[in-house]
C-alpha cells in the first residue's frame, strides 16, 4: 500500500533565521580586510575545505577546550551554520557535494566505496568541478578522494579537476601513505594527477597538503581566471597521528586518544591559517568565498566528540549527520551571523554555480538548493526538508514491518528524513547513545553505561529537532499523524531511487599486482556489472569481534596506567 506524495505538513514549522579577539598581525594569519559585495562583481575564487570525521564538539566555538583560533575567527567574522547537515560517512557526503544529488539518485546509498570495489561516481553525472570548468574556472583538488578509482575515468582529473594531489582510498597512514583493506592487502596511496607520487614518506599529510595548496595559489594569477580549490584533509580520520608539538598543549587531557585527536584538530587549524594567509598574500582574499565543512560526525571510540548530540559517525542520529560548517567571505552582505537556516551538503553545488555565474539550467533536477541569499542576506532557506538516506541493504530491524509503518512504509528498512522541525528514523539508525567527552575511548568499560539508551524493539522514532536537538524525547506514539506524513515522504522518495551500486570486490585491485600502490586496475572500455551485490557479513562479524577484544584490552590497560605521557 502506498500513499500519494505529501507536499506539505500542517504540523510543520520551519526553522528561522563572545567572539574571540586575536592578533592578526603575526605572519601566516589572515587579516581583516573589509569589502562589500557589489552587484556584478566578477566570479569569486572558491575555496572549499573539507575535514574528515570532525565532530560537533571538536571545534573551539562549540568547545573551548579545543584550540582552533583560526577557525573560530573565520567563523565569527562570517556565517556559522548551526542547522547544517552532512551524511554519516565519507563517500556519501563527498558524492553529494560533487553531484548535488542524494545517494538514492546516484546508487551510492549503501556504505562507502571500498578500495577493491569496481565502483565510483556514475559517469553520466556531471560534477561540480566540471561545471565550474565550463564556467571558466581553474579547478584543483588536494587531499582525500574516496569516490572510487577502479578505472582511470573515475579519477579526480577525469571528473573535473585540472590537477590532483592526494590519496584515493578512505584512510592512509599520515606519514607513510600506506593504506590497507584488510590483512595483507596494503599498498601505497599518494597520487599526483594520474600517477603514483612516490618519495613523500615521512611528511605529515596535513602539512604536505597545505604546502601543495600554497604552491597552487602562488603559481596561479587570480586576476586572469577564478580558481576553485577543493582542500580535502584526511584529518582527523584515524589513524590518530600528529607531531608532538600539537599534542603538547593538551597534555592535561587524561584521555590519550582525545589528546592526540585534539592535536590533529589544532594542526588542521594551523593549516587553514596558512592557506588563508596565502589567499591574502597572492591577491585572492578580497574576491573569495571560503567554505569549511566536516564530512560527517565524530567517532567517540577514536577521540571524536559530538556532545551533546546523540549518536556518532555512521549513524543517522544528529551526532552522525549534523555537521560543523561556516562560510567566510568579504562578499557576504551580512557577516558575523549565526544562521539557523536548514542547509544540506547537496546545496553547495547550485550555490557555488550561482556564485560562479554558471548556467543555472545546469542545476535543474538536483536535490540541492541555491543558498547564497540565505547565507549572505539572511533570507529564508528555500530548503524545507532533507532526505538523510534510504538504505535497502543495511541490516533490517528485527521488529520493523509494513504494519508498523501504517501500511505506508516497511520500518525494517534503514531510513531517515527531516521535514521542517520534524525528523523521522526507521529501521536500525545506528548506535544511539550520548557520549560525554570524559568517557571517550580509553575509559573503564563501566563508564560507558552512564548514558546507554537501548530500545531493541523499536523501528520508528520521531523527534521535534528544533525543540529537542539532542533527540531525547521520542514522539512517535504521541504524534502518529506526523509519523504517517513523514513515512509517506519516504515512500515518495523511494519511488525515485535508482538501484544500489555495491559490487563484489575485484581481486585484480590487489596493490601487489600494481607495483605496490593502489590505483586503477580495470580498462576504461570494460563493461560494468551492477547486478551483483557485495555482502560482507562474515567478515564484518569477525572484524567486530576482533575490535571488541582490542577495545577491551586497551580500556583495561589505560585504566591501569592513566598516564599523562604523550
Amino acid at each position: 500500500m502506498a500513499l500519494s506524495p505529501v507536499t506539505s505538513l500542517s504540523v510543520m514549522s520551519l526553522l528561522s533565521v563572545g567572539y574571540l579577539s586575536w592578533d592578526w598581525t603575526s605572519p601566516n594569519q589572515v587579516e581583516n580586510e573589509p569589502a562589500a559585495a557589489l552587484p556584478g562583481h566578477r566570479a569569486p575564487h572558491i575555496i572549499f575545505i573539507l575535514t574528515d570525521d570532525l565532530g560537533f564538539n571538536d571545534i573551539g566555538y562549540h568547545n573551548p577546550a579545543i584550540r582552533t583560533p583560526t577557525l573560530d575567527k573565520l567563523a565569527a567574522e562570517g556565517v556559522k551554520l548551526e542547522n547544517y547537515y552532512v551524511q554519516p560517512i565519507c563517500t556519501p557526503s563527498r558524492s553529494q557535494l560533487l553531484t548535488g544529488r542524494y545517494q538514492i539518485h546516484t546508487g551510492l546509498q549503501h556504505s562507502i566505496i571500498r578500495p577493491r570495489q569496481p565502483n565510483c561516481l556514475p559517469f553520466e553525472m556531471v560534477t561540480l568541478p566540471q561545471r565550474l570548468q565550463e564556467a571558466g574556472y581553474s579547478t584543483h583538488m588536494v587531499g582525500k578522494w574516496h569516490l572510487g578509482f577502479y578505472k582511470r575515468d573515475c579519477l579526480p582529473t577525469r571528473r573535473g579537476f585540472d590537477t590532483y594531489f592526494g590519496s584515493l582510498t578512505g584512510g592512509v597512514d599520515y606519514y607513510t601513505y600506506d593504506s590497507c583493506d584488510g590483512p595483507g592487502m596494503c599498498g601505497y596511496d599518494l597520487h599526483e594527477g594520474e600517477s603514483v607520487a612516490w618519495g613523500h614518506g615521512g611528511k605529515y599529510s596535513t602539512h604536505l597538503y597545505t604546502r601543495r595548496v600554497r604552491k597552487i595559489l602562488a603559481s596561479h594569477d587570480p586576476s586572469e581566471r577564478p580558481i576553485f580549490l577543493f582542500l580535502s584533509f584526511q584529518a582527523v580520520h584515524t589513524p590518530l597521528q600528529c607531531p608532538k608539538e600539537y599534542i603538547y598543549p593538551y597534555r592535561g587531557m587524561g584521555n590519550v586518544m582525545r589528546r592526540k585527536y585534539a592535536g590533529m584538530v589544532s594542526a588542521v587549524d594551523e593549516a587553514v591559517r596558512n592557506v588563508t594567509y596565502a589567499l591574502r598574500k597572492y591577491g585572492y582574499y578580497r574576491n573569495s568565498v571560503i567554505i569549511f565543512s566536516t564530512d560527517n560526525g565524530g567517532q567517540p571510540l577514536f577521540g571524536g566528540s559530538n556532545w551533546p548530540l546523540r549518536g556518532r559517525k555512521g549513524t543517522y542520529w544528529e551526532g552522525g549527520v549534523r555537521g560543523v560548517g561556516f562560510v567566510h567571505s568579504p562578499l557576504l552582505r551580512q557577516r558575523r551571523k549565526v544562521s539557523k537556516a536548514l542547509v544540506h551538503i547537496t546545496d553547495w553545488y547550485p550555490t557555488l554555480m550561482s556564485l560562479a555565474g554558471g548556467n543555472m539550467s545546469w542545476t535543474e533536477g538536483l536535490d540541492g538548493y541555491n543558498m547564497w541569499e540565505t547565507l549572505s542576506e539572511g533570507k529564508e532557506s528555500p530548503r524545507l526538508e532533507i532526505l538523510h538516506n534510504i538504505d535497502p541493504l543495511y541490516v533490517q530491524a528485527r521488529h520493523g514491518s509494513v504494519r508498523a509503518g501504517h501500511g505506508i512504509w516497511n520500518t525494517a528498512v534503514q531510513a531517515a528524513v527531516r521535514m521542517g522541525d520534524w525528523k523521522l528514523l526507521t529501521g536500525e539508525p545506528g548506535y544511539g547513545d550520548w557520549t560525554p567527552p570524559q568517557m571517550l575511548g580509553n575509559f573503564p568499560g563501566g563508564w560507558w553505561e552512564l548514558e546507554r539508551h537501548a530500545e531493541p524493539r523499536k523501528s520508528v522514532w520521531l523527534f521535534n529537532i528544533s525543540g529537542d536537538p539532542y533527540e531525547r524525547y521520542d514522539l512517535a506514539e504521541q504524534r502518529p499523524d506526523v509519523v504517517k506524513q513523514l513515512l509517506a515522504r519516504l515512500a515518495f522518495y523511494n519511488r525515485t531511487a535508482v538501484p544500489v551500486r555495491y559490487p563484489p570486490e575485484d581481486p585484480r585491485a590487489d596493490p601487489s599486482l600494481h607495483g605496490g600502490a593502489w590505483g586503477p586496475w580495470a580498462g576504461d572500455e570494460e563493461k560494468d556489472c551492477w547486478n551483483k551485490i557485495f555482502h560482507r557479513k562474515n567478515k564484518d562479524k569477525k572484524a567486530k569481534k576482533k575490535m571488541s577484544k582490542t577495545r577491551s584490552f586497551f580500556r583495561k590497560l589505560n585504566t591501569r596506567m592513566m598516564s599523562n605521557r604523550i
